[in-house]
């Protein structure tokens, strides 16, 4: 295992949120979201414990080239990775992947505080059911990401500022909808497409195998998001629903610009403004940022948030092509570990 000195620019432990949000009561308690139910008792039976399923002896050979392709460097093939001796290319790839992983473990903090939100907000007893079943999944995923970081890689990033942004608009806003919208849709749509990828691109078999079982858990979450809101937008007034689609863009756009490294280039003293353009144009990346859409889209459509305007808004960030790939409700399974997963 290779570690590094942690990066200087490391940010407050403690940060605290002002943030409005109504707290629902539900006395009827006979009352059944059939759908809803099914999620939340195949949740129950998807628990898993990261001690018992996941070989955390293993050590971890960050300079292993199985650790991914290097076609996917977000800097691979430019005149900048070319003049890069080996030693140097390693390094970069360990911190790109050290920068990853550290976004999904503060994007797993985000949905932890975000769904813990909807268990005081949702208005059924199904929904506050399922939302308590996924706390416990995030704060599961929040300590195996923790772990693995920081005793495999030895060292993380700060939260990027466009995964900030994101979180803080979704923990702030005060409307049910939103965050279901933000979290369930956006983020952990993204989420469940990302690791789909890392599981396909990595030969190391704890990351593998983590990987594979929190996937298992994010399936149900976007589900649990299409359920619950794709009937809802149909009979709101259409200034709701733009409202909403501009959310949906303008959260596309963050999560899109968050993967192009700023941090990393800025660490290791490359120039950032260029890096960070290679990355955005690199053909690779490209693919990946774009896939990262793959689940997202078809829910957004489903929910009756497709419109012609925001059409044109999709085929500028390239991702309109998935409108018509697999339902994410439809696309779920049942995995090796009892719980459910998406067919990627």
């Amino acid at each position: 295992m290779v570690a590094t000195a942690a990066p200087s620019l490391a940010g407050p432990s403690i940060e605290t949120l002002e943030t409005l949000l109504d707290v629902t009561y539900t006395w009827g308690y006979t009352e059944t979201r059939q759908k809803l139910r099914d999620l939340y008792d195949k949740a129950v039976r998807g628990q898993w414990i990261s001690d018992d399923v996941l070989p955390w002896a293993a050590d971890v050979d960050l300079e292993n080239p199985n650790m991914g392709p290097e076609q996917l460097m977000p800097l691979f093939g430019s005149d900048i990775y070319n003049r890069m001796t080996q030693k140097e290319k390693t390094s970069i790839k360990v911190e790109t992947f050290a920068w990853t992983l550290s976004q999904f473990l503060h994007g797993e903090q985000g949905a932890l505080l975000a769904t813990a939100q909807l268990v005081d907000s949702v208005q059924d007893l199904d929904s506050k059911l399922y939302a308590a079943s996924q706390v416990v999944d995030e704060a599961r995923h929040v300590d195996v990401y923790n772990r693995y970081v920081h005793t495999k890689v030895g060292f993380s990033y700060p939260v990027n500022p466009h995964l900030k942004t994101l979180l803080d608009m979704i923990l702030k806003d005060s409307r049910w909808d939103m965050k279901f919208l933000g979290m369930q849709i956006m983020v952990e749509g993204l989420a469940l497409a990302a690791f789909g990828m890392i599981r396909a691109n990595t030969q190391e078999p704890l990351l593998r195998d983590l990987t594979a079982y929190v996937m298992g858990d994010e399936a149900r979450h976007v589900a649990f998001g299409v359920l619950s809101l794709r009937d809802y937008y149909r009979d709101q007034p259409e200034a709701v629903k733009r409202e909403r689609e501009d959310f949906v863009y303008e959260a596309a756009r963050l999560m899109r610009d968050r993967f192009l490294f700023q941090e990393v280039w800025e660490k290791a003293g490359l120039p950032a403004k260029q890096c960070m353009e290679i990355a955005l144009n690199n053909q690779g990346q490209v693919m990946f940022r774009q896939m990262l859409f793959a689940k997202i889209v078809p829910a957004i459509k489903k929910m009756d948030l497709l419109s012609d305007r925001q059409r044109e808004r999709f085929a500028e960030l390239g991702i309109l092509q998935f409108e018509n790939w697999e339902d994410p409700v439809a696309g779920m399974s049942q995995s090796p570990t009892g719980g459910t997963s998406a067919r990627l």
